[in-house]
């Protein structure tokens, strides 16, 4: 995937020059999910931020994505030369489409299809898939509504991401599953998991590899644990204090510090 143009709409932080990101890449970053495009770049969104900030790992540039548009941004997808990017305004789900300008191309309300706020995948041909309150996966396209898969029903929502040109869908204390493009399953594994660990966010690094941020009831530790894409299995895992994470080209992972990626106090 070749590098993205930065446009600047309105930085709101500002990167530490000295930041010694090196090789490593974001994955997770207070307990959200940081979403790679191209080769360098790093889409993240913030609590307090409008808009998603853009970051180049290899020049430490902060720009801006959708800052006069989005109000609460969560989960970011670059695909295709397109941003897709939740939002939720006056407590209703949105997902906007901007071009790689920065142009808001489309917007899509989901209040009437899903309860899942921000968990969306985009497959290749630019089709959504979103989890409905119904146990099922769902494709939303601008003229049409239909069902991807149905799904194992559980207490908890589950979490979608974009995989391999298909969907990863985790089913808390049931199973996570890889569909390919057309619903069908290329594998799933059981959820194996003590029943007090809960999921907080997935993310998907730029080598496509899937990692799971996750917490433990009682307990005050963070742990990441590292997916193969092709089985499922849990190739590697980690635990920290803070809900920062980074990866390695290797797929190592390792706690972090959210003020080693950006300056404190500037609005992450």
């Amino acid at each position: 995937m070749r590098s993205m143009p930065l446009f600047i709409v309105a930085a709101h932080v500002a990167v530490m020059s000295c930041a010694p990101v090196g090789d490593q890449e974001l994955i997770f970053l207070e307990g959200r999910a940081v979403a790679p495009a191209g080769d360098s770049l790093l889409a993240i969104t913030g609590s307090d931020i409008r808009g998603v900030l853009l970051f180049d790992r290899r020049s430490e540039a902060v720009d801006t994505l959708g800052a006069d548009v989005l109000e609460s941004p969560t989960h970011v997808q670059w695909l295709n030369d397109r941003w897709y990017v939740s939002d939720a305004r006056d407590g209703i789900a949105w997902i906007a489409v901007f071009t790689a300008d920065g142009r808001l191309e489309r917007d899509l309300a989901l209040d009437s299809i899903t309860a899942v706020l921000h968990q969306f995948a985009v497959l290749p041909g630019g089709i959504i898939v979103l989890e409905t309150r119904d146990d099922k996966l769902v494709t939303v396209s601008p003229d049409s509504i239909g069902t991807f898969a149905l799904v194992e029903a559980s207490s908890r929502t589950g979490l979608l991401a974009a995989v391999q040109g298909g969907v990863l869908h985790l089913v808390p204390q049931k199973s996570i599953t890889l569909y390919n493009e057309l619903g069908k399953i290329r594998w799933r594994a059981e959820w194996e998991w003590d029943d007090t660990v809960f999921i907080i966010d997935i993310s998907i690094d730029s080598q496509g590899r899937p990692n799971v941020l996750a917490g433990r009831e009682g307990y005050d530790e963070f742990m990441v644990f590292g997916f193969s894409p092709f089985t499922g299995e849990v190739v590697r895992w980690q635990e920290g204090p803070n809900s920062t994470f980074s990866v390695d080209r290797f797929g190592e992972i390792q706690p972090d510090r959210g003020s080693k990626w950006m300056a404190a106090g500037e609005g992450i």
